[in-house]
């Protein structure tokens, strides 16, 4: 009988050799001598592999039908983005960046923008320091800043964001992880916010870096709980200077860490339906992990099971998969599920994830981005609660020389067909002007799916947005100005943010859905959403085009993307059926949907409102 590397890793999980039992097998990832004693980041090279054998596509030499434009000055997106030294750092606290999310706080079905800000070690004079900025959308093409009325007025080490209603009352709220304490703040619906986390039950009893968030319904109660990933316990009193622990990449001194650094603890807050949350992270076996230095988080039914799982990308260790289990609690199945590693069993430097099914099977698959020296990671989903990484079969994994952050599966051309989207940034600004071929600003990746497993990378063709340098970390996908295509909006380090507008040469039809729980919670977070279509006449019907996607909180890195769920229909005139799963386990089934249009869908399939959109667009109703 012959043993795959899954094998060796399934039963070596459900025992506490696997890391000693890796180096036997030959599957560490390499330490430098600095590693094993303070905090020096590995360096991981990725082996060279030949490039997968391309398979037919139609796709193949086609125009692309988009372009990316960085359209944020004449938007009025001019606030910058402080986050550590812009030269030089002397901790790993100021390299991790910051989030952004496309949030409608006011629901009007026009995307407003929130970016995450950070702030230096050195301080800043009182009433000047960096607070986080909330934009609203002028409908126009414009946002204006109203962080002053909103209330969102805090400042300190900003990390992730995340959105959702917690407290079920039609307006959703906003979540804010920091380096300190977090902060939630309860939407009021007349733009104004209230900082509600002593109330809620949230403020932390102890120091914490919290990083990336998402509100999620693991028990399928009605009422949204609240998940927060934690990187590093750390303390800037007793954290190593790189001269002193001499912390190296790559031959230059550098910021220490994570290895040899005490792991964070993830944190799982129980909503109480009141007003308040509970922490049950130990009852619900989330500290029961194998990886830590948790960064970047997505939740999503990975199994098909219909309760929410969550996976958390880990900097340099395993990743984190937690399975729910259906009974209030979650088991780490990475290793299982071949989801925690490299294609060659080594630990990545995971930062951004994201979900989405890029193969039209009806199962989510997953995306990471990885490290500098690393591929970026793509998890195919085999329906039987594992995945193989079909990274390199994919074409993904012919890039090494970037390191990922902010990531999505997004249908950038409406062909009703996952394009993989990623921004990156280095890590340490001490690269530049060094012997390395490395920058601290870099571009972005795009690549096109080729309909048949594989993509196929274009960023040399996708516009200024996409070619242009910047030292990016979270990143956003949502349709800002409503024209039918997906843009993307940048938090970039010691900079302005990147708003990218995709502008459509190709004119494809596409469906937007925003739900409406009752039962469940009302954000309709969790909730499956399957569209089948077809191109052709009624004389004669193309092949059917099925597609999945759940509304979720949280992902990319540290970001929020729309809740509005966008489908691609390509030359489909509507959605032949619309099929919604909701958390509460109510089933809707709505048909004949016309392309080109919002549809916002109460749980139950009553259409509350239809916005057209895109080429037919109008003025949203008020």
């Amino acid at each position: 009988m012959t043993y795959t590397r899954r094998d060796v890793f399934r039963s070596l999980s459900r025992t506490a050799l696997v890391f000693a039992l890796e180096d036997v097998l030959g599957l560490a990832w390499p330490r430098p001598a600095a590693a094993q004693q303070i905090g020096a980041r590995p360096v991981f090279e990725a082996p060279a592999r030949p490039a997968p054998k391309t398979l037919p596509s139609p796709v193949t030499g086609t125009p692309l039908g988009f372009s990316f434009l960085d359209v944020a000055k004449e938007s009025g997106l001019h606030a910058k983005t402080f986050y550590g030294g812009e030269h030089r750092n002397r901790y790993l606290l100021e390299t991790t960046g910051c989030g952004v999310a496309f949030y409608d706080y006011d629901h009007d079905d026009w995307l407003d923008i929130f970016l995450v800000n950070g702030t230096r070690l050195d301080g800043f004079p009182k009433g000047e320091e960096p607070i986080s900025r909330l934009f609203k959308n002028n409908r126009d093409g414009t946002f204006t800043d109203v962080t002053a009325k909103s209330g969102i007025t805090r400042s300190g080490w900003g990390q992730g964001c995340c959105v959702g209603d917690y407290d079920n009352d039609g307006l959703d709220d906003l979540f804010v992880s920091y380096y300190g304490q977090n902060v939630l703040y309860r939407n009021h619906g007349d733009g104004s916010f209230t900082d509600v986390t002593a109330k809620a039950g949230l403020l932390q009893k102890r120091l914490r870096w919290n990083s990336g968030c998402a509100f999620l319904d693991y028990d399928r109660d009605g009422h949204l709980d609240l998940f927060v990933a934690n990187y590093i316990d750390f303390d800037l009193k007793t954290a190593p200077l790189p001269e002193a622990a001499g912390c190296a990449y790559k031959g230059m001194q550098v910021a220490c860490g994570p290895p040899g650094l005490d792991g964070g603890k993830n944190l799982l807050y129980r909503n109480n339906g009141d007003g308040t949350f509970t922490d049950v992270s130990r009852k619900a076996g989330i500290e029961d992990t194998i990886g830590t230095y948790g960064l970047s988080v997505t939740v999503a039914d990975l199994d098909n099971d219909g309760w929410p799982d969550i996976y958390v990308a880990n900097d340099s260790t395993a990743a984190t998969f937690y399975v729910n289990q259906k009974d209030g609690t979650f088991k780490d199945q990475a290793i299982e599920a071949g989801v925690a590693y490299s294609p060659d069993g080594k630990p990545q430097a995971g930062m951004g994830v994201a979900v989405g099914d890029f193969n039209r099977d009806g199962l989510l698959d997953i995306v990471k981005t990885n490290f500098a020296g690393d591929t970026d990671s793509l998890y195919q989903n085999l329906g039987d609660g594992t995945f193989e990484d079909h990274t390199y079969l994919s074409g993904l994994g012919i890039n090494t020389r970037y390191l990922g952050w902010g990531v999505g599966f997004v249908d950038v051309n409406n062909d009703g067909w996952l394009d993989v989207f990623i921004s990156n940034g280095h890590v340490y600004p001490e690269v530049d002007g060094s012997h390395l071929d490395a920058p601290y600003a870099e571009h972005k990746y795009l690549y096109r799916n080729l309909r048949n497993g594989q993509f196929e990378e274009v960023t040399s063709q996708a516009g200024p947005g996409i070619t242009a340098a910047a030292a990016a970390r979270g990143c956003a996908f949502g349709d800002y100005d409503n024209d039918g295509d997906v843009d993307v909006v940048v938090n970039c380090v010691n900079s302005v943010p990147q708003l990218l507008r995709c502008d459509a040469t190709a004119r494809r039809n596409f469906l937007k859905i925003r739900l409406v729980g009752r039962k469940s919670n009302r954000s309709g977070i969790g909730t499956r959403i399957t569209v089948t279509a077809r191109t052709g006449s009624e004389l004669s019907p193309g092949t059917p085009m099925r597609q999945i996607e759940e509304v979720r909180s949280g992902g990319s890195y540290y970001s929020q993307n729309d809740l509005r769920i966008h489908f691609g229909l390509n030359e489909a005139v509507k959605a032949d059926t619309v099929e919604l799963a909701w958390p509460s386990g109510q089933k809707d089934t709505l048909k004949d949907l016309a392309a080109n249009r919002l549809y916002v869908i109460e749980e139950g399939g009553r259409i509350v409102r239809t916005v057209p959109m895109g080429a037919f667009r109008a003025v949203a109703e008020q």
